[in-house]
């Protein structure tokens, strides 16, 4: 339940603040007076979007709160708990709109996005605005009513909670199988240049070191002489370099003891003599072991040939090159293969879900359609009492395409004048009887929801006489189980009110600005009085009006 809500530095308002009952509270007022002002400044702590041309003063910041009483509401508290949020016996709406145009929220002092302040809000207030009687010719509000009625919700939340799975997998088979037939026509060729290449079955650096042994092969003969002759000189000739580098060292010995580092120095000259005998054995191997082959060069030319093929086809310049495109190439045959597999394992699971869906769904419609001929019935016999005893509604259902929703398009007729042709509510209804009609839905609807605040800003538009008086009874009805909040031009309803504020301008500070007061008993009866017959009304308007009110 609204407890309280205080405005400040919006529109005209400069400062204002309202506490509310329980039952039916009626809000009225000349027209221009800011009525609607005040329903925009609510609407704010609700979730609507802010800009800064509501500030009165250009240099403050505007604030508006509203102190909602929810002790015992179940969503709200787990709203709470799931955001983390205080949880007390009065809940704090809060917004703030600074100088430049910027809005901040608040729930309990907490700073909060704008959607959860909006869902928060939803849980707790219905706000009815004059143009949201059009919302009663769109299939998705009308296919809400039913559900309502039929306490859907945990059938839809499962629904869509499995639908929206069905549908994020079929579209990732689709993309799947996208992929698929693209890779098909791609995997001929690249299962010939993936069998290319691993029918030369390169190794790693092959290539480069083909080349290097062609060298060797094509100059064996030359580098086999160059290798003997070194090696005689070190080993074989009259006067070996090996053998004369030992002299050397030992002459050096000899005379270590003239001289401190002669003895270092004859042993590097030894050492010297050892590495050279090591070079020459060396050298012996390797001459021994390059051979002329002609075979193998013809081998190794043939091989670097293919393979330089490859290069070429392929636009590289190394052997690591070649093997990157044939393991990319192994990967996308492999990828062909796991595709195939991922599609079929996910249109088994799409499958199942979509057999969910079915259920769910007839589930739901089954339970929708128990509702039509109830509502029907009920809203035609309202609108009997609102002024329209000739005035019908027909509801249909077909079956349509699946949908989180459901499979039912859902679609409320309307017949104004009991010709018995039924035509779509936004074609044929008047503003008048859709706020009726609205009326009608409404206090049905809301008996099924643990809405605890019903605001309706002038719902009364068009109607008057009996058909107001019944609109204030149906509201008062309302009231007897949450608070109802009524914007009203009509005495009638102003009449069936627990609490009465009106709403006036008045001059301060050579500032034209809006205020709200409570009436008292005999304040009421005036305010009543002159909707019935102007500012100065006669005894006899008077008498009516306390009447009405003892009604």
């Amino acid at each position: 339940m609204l407890q309280k809500l205080t405005i400040s530095n919006y529109a005209i308002i400069e400062s204002l603040e309202l506490e509310f009952c329980n039952g039916l509270v009626v809000i009225t007022g000349e027209t221009g007076a800011g009525k609607s002002i005040v329903m925009g400044a609510l609407g704010l702590i609700l979730g609507d979007r802010a800009d800064s041309a509501v500030l009165m003063d250009q240099t403050k910041k505007s604030v508006i709160e509203g102190a909602f009483y929810t002790l015992g509401h179940k969503a709200v508290q787990s709203f709470l708990e799931q955001n983390n949020l205080d949880a007390d016996e009065v809940l704090l709406l809060r917004r703030e709109i600074t100088v430049n145009g910027k809005s901040r929220s608040f729930i309990n002092d907490t700073p909060v996005n704008l959607s959860q302040l909006k869902i928060l809000a939803s849980l707790m207030v219905d706000l009815h605005r004059q143009f949201d009687t059009l919302e009663l010719g769109r299939e998705d509000f009308q296919r809400d009513v039913l559900d309502a009625l039929a306490e859907n919700a945990s059938h839809l939340t499962a629904l869509k909670q499995t639908f929206t799975r069905y549908s994020g997998l079929k579209q990732e088979i689709n993309e799947l199988q996208a992929l698929q037939e693209h890779a098909a026509k791609e995997a001929d060729y690249n299962q010939f240049l993936f069998d290319e290449l691993n029918e030369l079955a390169l190794k790693e650096n092959e290539l480069e070191d083909l080349d290097a042994e062609l060298q060797l092969l094509n100059n064996a003969e030359r580098i086999k002489q160059k290798l003997a002759s070194i090696y005689f000189e070190l080993k074989d000739s009259d006067q070996p370099l090996a053998q004369q580098v030992k002299v050397l060292s030992q002459k050096i010995q000899s005379q270590e003891s003239f001289h401190p580092r002669l003895k270092e120095l004859a042993q590097r000259m030894y050492n010297s003599y050892v590495e050279l005998q090591d070079i020459a054995a060396e050298l012996e191997q390797l001459e021994g072991a390059i051979i002329y082959d002609s075979q193998r060069i013809q081998w190794v030319n043939d091989r670097i040939s293919t393979g330089y093929k490859l290069l070429k086809k392929h636009g590289v310049n190394d052997t690591e090159s070649l093997l990157a495109i044939q393991n990319n190439l192994q990967q996308k045959l492999n990828n062909a293969f796991n595709r195939s597999s991922q599609i079929e394992e996910k249109s088994r699971v799409a499958e199942t879900l979509l057999a969910e869906c079915t259920v769910l769904a007839g589930k739901v419609s089954q339970k929708r359609r128990l509702q039509v001929e109830p509502l029907i019935n009920k809203v035609n016999a309202l609108l009997a009492r609102v002024g329209m005893p000739n005035a019908t509604i027909k509801i249909t259902l077909e079956e349509t395409r699946l949908s989180s929703s459901g499979t039912d398009k859902v679609a409320f007729l309307f017949d104004a004048n009991n010709r018995g042709s039924f035509e779509p509510l936004q074609k044929v209804a008047s503003g008048g009887e859709l706020s009726r009609l609205m009326l009608c839905v409404k206090s049905l609807v809301v008996q099924k929801l643990e809405l605890p605040t019903l605001i309706f800003d002038e719902i009364d538009t068009g109607i008057s006489g009996e058909a107001a008086k019944q609109v204030g009874i149906i509201l008062k009805e309302l009231a007897a189980l949450r608070q109802v909040i009524a914007i009203t031009h009509q005495p009638q309803i102003a009449a069936k009110a627990s609490a009465h504020y009106f709403v006036y301008k008045h001059k301060k500070n050579n500032k034209i600005v809006t205020q709200v007061k409570k009436l008292g008993e005999e304040e009421r009866v005036l305010a009543i009085a002159q909707m019935m017959g102007g500012e100065a009304p006669t005894t006899k308007a008077l008498e009516n009006a306390r009447e009405m009110i003892s009604n």
